[in-house]
């Protein structure tokens, strides 16, 4: 089975207010130092590690010069056997989306970019405390497909009260009309210790958060997009194949500050350090679950994706049947021994997971 390999690029010109990932702030020295220990850690991998993906998240990983995103994914293709169809995907802010760093990407080995556009909408953008405009984001797709990016994803953020149907709509009518192949909408959660937290924005409440969501499903299906996970939306052949790894419970290295993996049943965690990265020959990494991969957890995870999981798969089989039975139609749809959830059971997934793994 390949694994992938997520690099954790900790640098940001401005926090949003939103974010808790961990980042600092942006300094040539500091990049240089983590370039390094970067390399580092990849050529530490097991040699004979077969990996199809490798994922740059931040952060801004964008704001990394395209010879050290060279430097890194050279290093990485040196010391593992990184498949010649590899997806490289890149975090990009639209901000840095310029046609010189398009072009140095592409030259570097990105074949992927995220862009973080999260709104096409100019107040919507300022409530979320974003620094560019509609206008700029559009620019920034239509340069990637220019620059000959043709695997291009944005994401969109659902969740504040001034998002009308209406508003809505437009939002994602702009999306869908740009040449990408992926959309990423995620529902903005509060978290704690970041500027929104204390700031309390408004919200819509949790029936109201429920339909901006339908509503979202009903357009980007109806526009040639598959929702193949409760985020994510992708043209045929398009889906994340790095983030799949982690909903599918395949193996995935992570390297860099914060950064998390998982292989040989238990999953581990970096410091959010920079400069303990930085220092130390090997990344510290803590072990944080021993026995992660677990029937309940394969359910879980699997039932994220549209496809579901194979009720055969499992030993509990009689147990999920008989508790799935009363949540079909509605929230669960089971054909062949196979199981996932409708639309309205991923509005309810806790729920319905509770249901499911009761004494597990």
């Amino acid at each position: 089975m390949n694994a992938g390999i997520y690099i954790h690029v900790p640098f940001c010109a401005v926090k949003c207010p939103y974010c808790d990932f961990y980042s600092t702030r942006y300094s040539a020295d500091a990049v240089r130092r983590y370039t390094d220990a970067v390399c580092r850690n990849l050529r530490a991998l097991p040699r004979s590690l077969q990996a199809d993906t490798l994922y740059f998240g931040g952060g801004t990983p964008s704001l990394l010069q395209g010879d050290l995103l060279r430097r890194m994914i050279e290093t990485a293709g040196e010391s593992v056997l990184l498949a010649a169809d590899a997806e490289i995907t890149l975090e990009v802010n639209p901000l840095t989306a310029s046609a010189v760093n398009l072009a140095a990407w592409r030259d570097a080995g990105i074949n992927r970019l995220s862009l973080g556009v999260q709104s096409f909408q100019a107040d919507v953008l300022n409530a979320l405390g974003r620094k560019h405009q509609p206008q700029q984001a559009q620019e920034a797709v239509l340069r990637a497909a220019d620059a000959g990016f043709r695997n291009l994803s944005v994401d969109l953020m659902l969740g504040l009260a001034m998002q009308s149907p209406e508003v809505l709509a437009a939002d994602l009518e702009a999306a869908y009309s740009l040449p990408v192949t992926h959309i990423s909408a995620y529902l903005l959660k509060i978290e704690p210790q970041t500027p929104f937290a204390e700031a309390h924005p408004e919200l819509p409440d949790d029936d109201t958060a429920a339909d901006r969501w339908l509503q979202m499903h009903e357009i980007l299906t109806a526009h040639g997009f598959t929702h193949y996970e409760i985020s994510n939306f992708a043209k045929a052949g398009s889906e994340s194949r790095h983030n799949c790894k982690y909903w599918r419970c395949e193996p995935y290295y992570g390297i860099g500050p914060a950064a998390h993996s998982f292989h040989d049943g238990k999953r581990f965690a970096v410091p959010r350090n920079l400069e303990a990265f930085c220092a130390a020959e090997k990344q510290p990494e803590s072990v944080t679950e021993t026995q992660a991969d677990t029937e309940s957890e394969r359910i879980m995870l699997g039932l994220r994706l549209s496809d579901g999981i194979c009720l055969h798969d499992f030993s509990a089989r009689e147990i999920l049947l008989r508790r799935a039975k009363p949540l079909i139609p509605q929230y669960l749809t089971l054909e062949q021994d196979r199981l996932w959830m409708t639309p309205e059971g991923w509005l309810v997934s806790n729920a319905v997971l509770a249901q499911l793994l009761r004494d597990f």
